[in-house]
């Protein structure tokens, strides 16, 4: 989930969106070619991305605790296994609301793993919001909802990402970081978002990342992504420069030249152990938290733009 702070010069109390996501990389030391070697960008496909989405949307609502949650989670396993370097669940629990266990796992994967000089890590939430709280229909309050872009979207970037590094091998290294139990809370209640990235941070080395990327709710059609507040004014303002100057070199329409609205996301826990973490969110979104948040609602033209600007960041690395 995620929670905004509405805000004008400074950074106002955070608006709802939290996930928790621990930092573990398997790293080696090695080289590639060198940062100013010229090497051809893959082209980024927003229709196989769109195909990703929906795949993940086929196994129904995902919440902690659901069969379905438990069947993605290997898929996304499989699936990566074929093309990383190393794939690894990332195993951890916490405690549900009715006093339960609930088992979680972030999904990691490494591409590059030999490369320790510059690894970037890209991450989003697979997990769906338990309760449709914010459904005009008071019955739907209860149900689970279907998340195709509070959750899938991002994610299903990464999962093409992933195709392409393995295809077309980075210069750089990049870790893809698929974060459970990101949005398991319930409204006003922050401690229980973003525990997967809460978990990954706890047990992360800030030094392995030149700095993170955090996909969430980026498919939209229309889409429309500001400089979130945090990552903007505290905890990367250089690479959210960077990455708007590239989306603005590239003609990306969806990144927004403006400040927008203070986030609290799985940016968060990573930012509190020193890695340097943006949020590329568009949290103006009518369906968040709804049985409105269908894959009808998304663009693979959304997802192609935050696509391009991920490979022109991983094929061309800024100097950060």
């Amino acid at each position: 989930m995620k929670k905004m702070v509405t805000a004008n010069s400074q950074i106002a109390p955070p608006c709802w969106r939290i996930a928790i996501v621990p930092l573990v990389a398997l790293l080696v030391a090695a080289g590639c070619k060198s940062q100013g070697d010229a090497i051809e960008k893959p082209s980024f496909s927003g229709e196989r991305a769109f195909e990703l989405l929906v795949a993940q949307c086929d196994f129904g609502p995902r919440p902690p605790k659901s069969a379905a949650i438990d069947s993605l989670r290997a898929w996304f396993v499989q699936f990566l296994d074929t093309l990383a370097d190393t794939v690894y669940l990332q195993h951890f629990s916490e405690i549900g609301y009715e006093g339960e266990i609930i088992p979680l796992a972030n999904v990691i994967a490494s591409f590059n793993a030999r490369q320790r000089d510059y690894r970037i890590l890209l991450l989003a939430h697979f997990d769906t919001h338990p309760w449709a709280e914010k459904d005009p229909d008071s019955a739907n309050h209860l149900k689970p909802i279907m998340g195709a872009n509070d959750g899938a979207s991002g994610v299903a970037v990464l999962l093409h990402l992933a195709e392409l590094l393995h295809r077309n091998p980075p210069p750089i290294g990049v870790d893809i970081f698929l974060t459970d139990g990101e949005d398991y809370g319930r409204e006003d209640d922050l401690s229980r978002y973003l525990m997967g990235s809460k978990y990954f941070a706890r047990n992360a080395a800030k030094s392995t990342w030149k700095f993170a990327i955090l996909l969430d709710m980026i498919g939209e059609k229309d889409v429309r992504i500001p400089k979130e507040q945090y990552s903007s004014l505290q905890f990367a303002p250089d690479v959210v420069d960077t990455l708007w100057a590239r989306a603005k070199a590239l003609g990306l329409t969806a990144f927004i030249d403006s400040l927008g609205k203070p986030v609290i996301d799985d940016h968060h826990p990573l930012a509190q152990v020193g890695i340097k973490a943006v949020d590329l969110i568009d949290f103006d979104y009518p369906y968040w938290h709804t049985m409105e948040d269908t894959p009808d609602k998304c663009s693979p033209l959304s997802l192609e733009q935050v696509g391009k600007l991920l490979v022109d960041v991983i094929y061309a690395p800024p100097k950060i």
